[in-house]
């Protein structure tokens, strides 16, 4: 790029994020924004623009937990209130995206400005650091905090406020570096090691235990420390159980990996966690899934300790019995030093998994003989039997998606693998999968990807799909149709006195023949013998392809759990 004396905020904010090595930026195109825009143009940082700006989030969202690299949305003031689902999402996988909002004009601001809206003060409580920059020789200041911010200690999303008349206005090319850092690119990630004598006091504990267990969560994911995981799991014989809804740490078919640390999708993990005298909880939170902490998740006579790589997260975790800060990778490392081994521990958790899988197995076998109308397990089991070892599989939805994660561990045990699996993060939010399913696409273009919808999902963020015409992105969309919000469905039978439910329901939408429509693949599938030559046939036809497959509604172990007891299943 040619660089000129004087450039435009919006160009400076883009050559500033050029610097911290952004390789992708995800918006709906806005008048507020048209400087960054050009700026991204001239500084060839790729643009993909999205048909909304929450699918825009989405995408910026999918692309960060992939490449575990901040990655940008760029909206307009109106738009940053439609891309706060979004942050949402974001903020509950610790997903460090950087929102950047074209807002309105600063000169005017709290006199009713065009589309003016205190997008700092919406985006506090989502994100881990919101500021408006009202000085545009600040802006690579600024830019540099808001990324040390999102990737720094806990990770997370971060959002900046750049007016539009500073957006507008021309500054010094150079503006704002005549002060350190000098060095604007991205630097590495500070690692926290531990303190020698604490780490000892953790060791001790551990090695004087004759059950202990490990739940992995967010803080291996981003810290890079899965594969140091499973070596510790594995050549330690400890038992590694994941937090839910969250990017699988392990896959399935790990020798480690036993499932979820969830007592209705994994039944296993209660009896392994209510006998374990040492729990370890290494990058997760002692929060609602967890029930913070307390029985009858946990319980009073075993030794909780919680081992976090930043002061944020230790935050979280009061309820522990001792505390480690440590980077995961570094415990995972001191860890796996010991001499001790937990063979007959580890070796009846995967006697118990084996029991598991065998009985879900036959279960599904019941089920399938009694109809042609197919189960949602039944259905997640045999796309996944069309799938390579490196593929990507998402799944988005309510039951759809509970009931994808049993199929998962359970084609797992059998020696299924994948290149990857993504799915809703700790808040549920419906509507994410297809773009996850283009992000995952474009980060691995060889590969397939199949997305497992619910209906309701695909409805909620289903306009997606153009996104992925748009950017010539061939993934395969698998809608577990079976009319309506049926998740919801069931709580309501078994909540409201009539024994019905209200609401909830779909007109029979025909998914496959919208997507041709548009240009795309599209098969009806109503019976399972149908199923896996529809799926062959979509993934070979190098479209965007939708399999809209007529399934039955049969209520998650997870769902029926919450629905009888009227509380949060996994803490039961």
């Amino acid at each position: 790029m040619e660089v000129f004396n004087r450039l435009r905020g919006g160009a400076l904010l883009a050559h500033a994020l050029k610097e911290k090595g952004v390789d992708h930026v995800f918006t709906l195109s806005g008048g507020f924004c048209n400087p960054a825009l050009e700026g991204f143009m001239e500084w060839q940082i790729p643009v993909v623009n999205s048909p909304h700006e929450q699918i825009a989030g989405h995408l910026a969202d999918g692309h960060t937990r992939i490449t575990r690299k901040p990655t940008v949305c760029l909206v307009g003031p109106e738009g940053f209130a439609n891309a706060v689902p979004a942050m949402l999402e974001a903020a509950g996988e610790r997903s460090p995206v950087i929102f950047i909002t074209g807002s309105s004009t600063l000169k005017r601001q709290g006199a009713g400005g065009f589309k003016e809206i205190d997008d700092v003060a919406i985006a506090a409580p989502l994100v881990k650091y919101s500021i408006q920059i009202t000085d545009g020789e600040r802006i690579s200041e600024f830019v540099n905090r808001a990324w040390t911010a999102a990737t720094s200690g806990y990770p997370g999303p971060v959002h900046i406020s750049l007016p539009v008349d500073i957006m507008f206005s021309s500054f010094e090319a150079d503006a704002g570096l005549n002060e350190r850092p000098f060095n604007r690119k991205e630097r590495a990630v500070a690692r926290a090691w531990p303190d020698p004598n604490a780490l000892k006091h953790i060791m001790t504990l551990v090695e004087g235990a004759k059950r202990p267990v490990i739940i992995g969560g967010h803080g291996i994911w981003w810290s890079k420390s899965e594969k140091q995981l499973e070596i510790t799991g594995n050549e330690r014989r400890i038992p590694i159980f994941n937090v839910p809804y969250h990017s699988k740490l392990l896959g399935g078919d790990s020798e480690a990996y036993m499932g979820l640390a969830d007592f209705h999708q994994y039944h296993p993990s209660k009896e392994a966690i209510h006998e374990a005298d040492v729990v370890l909880i290494i990058g997760g939170r002692l929060d609602n899934q967890m029930n913070f902490g307390n029985p009858p998740f946990f319980t009073n006579n075993q030794t909780l300790i919680c081992i976090n790589g930043s002061h944020e997260e230790l935050a979280y975790n009061q309820a522990a019995d001792e505390v480690l800060l440590s980077d995961p990778g570094a415990f995972l490392e001191a860890l796996n030093k010991l001499s001790h081994t937990w063979d007959d521990w580890f070796d009846l958790q995967r006697a118990k998994r084996a029991q598991w899988v065998q009985h879900w197995y036959d279960h599904i076998a019941e089920e399938t003989a009694k109809t042609p109308q197919i189960h949602p397990l039944q259905l997640s089991l045999d796309v996944q039997a069309e799938m390579g070892d490196e593929d990507w599989l998402i799944f988005d939805g309510g039951n759809t998606h509970f009931w994808s994660e049993i199929a998962v561990n359970m084609a797992g045990w059998r020696g299924q693998k994948f290149g990857g699996i993504m799915h809703p993060g700790s808040y549920s939010l419906l509507g994410v999968g297809v773009s996850f399913g283009i992000s995952a696409k474009s980060v691995h273009p060889d590969k397939n990807v199949v997305v497992i919808s619910g209906d309701g999902a695909f409805l909620s963020g289903g306009l997606s799909i153009e996104a992925a015409f748009q950017e010539a992105k061939p993934i395969t969309i698998v809608i577990d149709n079976n009319g309506g919000l049926d998740c919801i469905s069931q709580q309501q039978e078994r909540l409201f006195a009539n024994g019905k439910h209200f609401a909830t329901d779909f007109r029979d939408i025909p998914f496959h023949t919208m997507c041709e429509g548009l240009g795309g693949h599209g098969e009806l599938v109503e019976h399972r013998s149908k199923l896996a030559p529809a799926l062959r046939r979509a993934m070979a036809s190098n479209k965007v392809a939708v399999v809209n497959v007529k399934c039955r509604g049969v209520i998650s172990p997870i769902v029926a759990a919450t629905s009888d007891k009227r509380d949060k299943a996994s803490i039961e």
